[in-house]
């Protein structure tokens, strides 16, 4: 609890002395492309495979002749929509952008650039932490978009590929019975991932103790406790959703 309350204090800390607008837009800027630009690589890779295994596994577990060839694309659909482009894109979000959020953050305060930055009267806080949580919220839910576009197209060629599944079907099935709540679903919960990931890793940076092994802890212990959070928030925002 007393983590916790610590972690509250310095969200609010965020928002107050604040800088200049115009500085924020620029530490903004630089971030969505640490953030979100240098992002898409990795997150192309996963999700072209995620459509490719999950269309192969959903074919070959719908065996019955009874069950028609549409419904193969319909579940790659809703399940990437749903689950696997928010949230392991979030797993995979923390492992890169987190590390790195607190691995740097971590640095700098071993190193005491951020003790001059409060000696001068700056706020560390939000002028380091703020355009990251920022940049997070803005391109993340960027990524959750081509995450699930690509997974949906990595289904569509791994089907028509193998032949498990024709084209028109494939297409069929994406269109069929289509619920445009979920995007909105999908969209809030990468808004959520986001701001758990940048918030925490930046905390666990931003109070690192020691030397370059406690930088290491500090990341690795980002990494696992943004994973649970994105979890515990997964689950939560489910069962607010779509209870």
């Amino acid at each position: 609890m007393t983590s916790f309350g610590k972690y509250l204090i310095f969200i609010k800390n965020l928002l107050v002395r604040r800088e200049s607008f115009k500085t924020y837009v620029k530490l903004t800027i630089d971030e969505c492309v640490n953030v979100g630009v240098n992002s898409i690589f990795i997150v192309t890779i996963v999700s072209v495979f995620m459509g490719a295994v999950t269309t192969v596994q959903t074919a070959h577990n719908l065996v019955s002749p009874f069950i028609p060839d549409y419904v193969i694309s319909l579940v790659v659909r809703d399940m990437t929509i749903l689950e696997l482009a928010p949230t392991i894109i979030a797993i995979i979000f923390a492992g890169k952008v987190g590390s790195n959020i607190a691995g740097e953050l971590g640095t700098m305060r071993i190193t005491e650039q951020i003790d001059a930055l409060e000696i001068m009267g700056i706020n560390a806080n939000s002028y380091l932490v703020l355009p990251k949580v920022i940049a997070s919220i803005i391109m993340y839910p960027m990524l959750v978009v081509i995450s699930a576009f690509l997974t949906i197209y990595g289904g569509y060629a791994t089907g028509i590929l193998t032949g498990l599944v024709s084209g028109p079907d494939y297409i069929y099935g994406i269109r069929f019975e289509f619920i445009e709540e979920n995007v909105s679903f999908a969209l809030t919960k990468s808004i959520v991932f986001a701001f758990l990931v940048a918030s925490i890793s930046s905390y666990k940076g931003f109070y690192t103790d020691g030397g370059a092994l406690e930088v290491g802890k500090a990341s690795t212990s980002a990494v696992t406790n943004s994973c649970i959070a994105i979890l515990l928030a997964d689950y939560g925002l489910a069962q607010l959703f779509l209870a």
